[in-house]
């Protein structure tokens, strides 16, 4: 393929930190990624977050998630109205439920629906097909990764990406394809931001602690990390994937600390899962390059380029959009899915062989 065959696609991401929803084109053949264009992000209201919010954890048929897919479709539908000259649209919806050992997982988000309100070709329902095979469904935007590695020149490095849950990708610069062997290796690391929002919220009503400004001014409790480091799920071997709520525990180990006490031992918590994930990797990266919001967080990242023994770097600083990365990714998983390639290997999900997945909607 080549540039000629490229196509613009917008990729929309609703993620495990529930803000709202992000959207970018990027001009793509599915293999290389040759331009990127419009971006645009429509927050979810209050009221839309509650709805998300109160049917997490559900599964098709439980009780609040059509009302959680009315508000999915809605956002996504309004903010795609704003783009032109989109080809195809990359629609993964909004996670639910995630239980790979269990060979099930949950995007709520009707994408024959989308696809008939917008009047526009929708490739959707990403992960499904990976976990019946065996695969963990997650993290798909290794594929994306290595296409960026290739564009940027990037040689070992790493991505790390701390949205609601942190993942990362490590690409191997000699590879000529993201589904070769050893290739990409990529795995969830661990809570990144959404339990830190999930407690400053509940006790403060902010959305988030801006800038990790208050964990700054806390002490991180040391016993409560160890015990959390303990959790079966760092004795894995990757890949691996997690579901927003496996560190409940953690929530509660908190409870009796202060905001900035609570706050510093979940950033912590954080730091030294990501920590422990380095040293799942098959050699040392050059260097990490942070994406999603947690880049945001000055305590956060302070703590990354204290712990981690190789340079930790914005993407931005890279020449990448650090907020638009996942957004991205959909786009390109999207031609991906048109072309028929492979989204997924063994080296990304666990799946027992490169697997091609989703499946397109037209508007008719």
């Amino acid at each position: 393929m080549a540039e000629q065959d490229a196509i613009w696609a917008l990729g929309c991401m609703s993620g495990t930190s529930m803000d709202g929803v992000d959207a970018a084109m990027v001009l793509t053949d599915g293999v290389e990624v040759f331009e990127f264009g419009a971006t645009g992000f429509r927050p979810y209201s209050v009221a839309d977050k509650q709805i998300i919010a109160a049917a997490q954890g559900q599964w098709p048929g439980d009780e609040g998630v059509l009302k959680a897919e009315e508000v999915v479709r809605a956002a996504h539908q309004h903010l795609i109205s704003r783009f032109s000259g989109v080809a195809l649209v990359g629609f993964h919806g909004q996670t639910l439920a995630h239980d790979p050992d269990g060979a099930r997982t949950h995007q709520v988000g009707d994408g024959g629906a989308l696809a008939r309100a917008i009047g526009l070709p929708v490739a959707w329902d990403f992960r499904s097909q990976d976990v019946k095979a065996g695969g963990q469904g997650a993290p798909l935007a290794p594929f994306y990764h290595f296409a960026l590695a290739r564009r940027f020149a990037l040689g070992g490095v790493c991505f790390l990406n701390l949205g609601g849950v942190g993942n990362l990708t490590f690409v191997d610069p000699e590879a000529k394809t993201p589904d070769q062997d050893q290739a990409l290796l990529a795995f969830d690391t661990g809570p990144a931001n959404a339990l830190m929002d999930d407690f400053i919220h509940a006790r403060t009503g902010l959305a988030c602690d801006y800038g990790g400004a208050m964990a700054a001014l806390g002490q991180a409790d040391d016993t409560i990390v160890n015990g959390f480091m303990r959790h079966p799920y760092f004795d894995k071997h990757p890949p691996k994937s997690l579901d927003r709520n496996e560190f409940i525990g953690l929530v509660d180990a908190v409870k009796h600390l202060s905001d900035v006490d609570g706050l510093a031992t979940l950033a912590a918590a954080s730091v030294a899962s990501i920590t422990r994930a380095i040293t799942e990797l098959p050699r040392q990266p050059v260097k990490v390059l942070v994406c999603g919001g947690g880049r945001k967080n000055t305590h956060l990242m302070a703590l990354l380029r204290q712990d981690l023994p190789m340079p930790v770097e914005d993407i931005d600083k890279a020449g990448m959009d650090g907020d638009m990365l996942e957004a991205q990714a959909f786009a390109y998983l999207a031609v991906r899915v048109k072309n028929r390639q492979s989204l997924s290997a063994p080296g990304t999900t666990g799946a027992p062989k490169p697997m091609s997945g989703g499946r397109i909607s037209q508007p008719r």
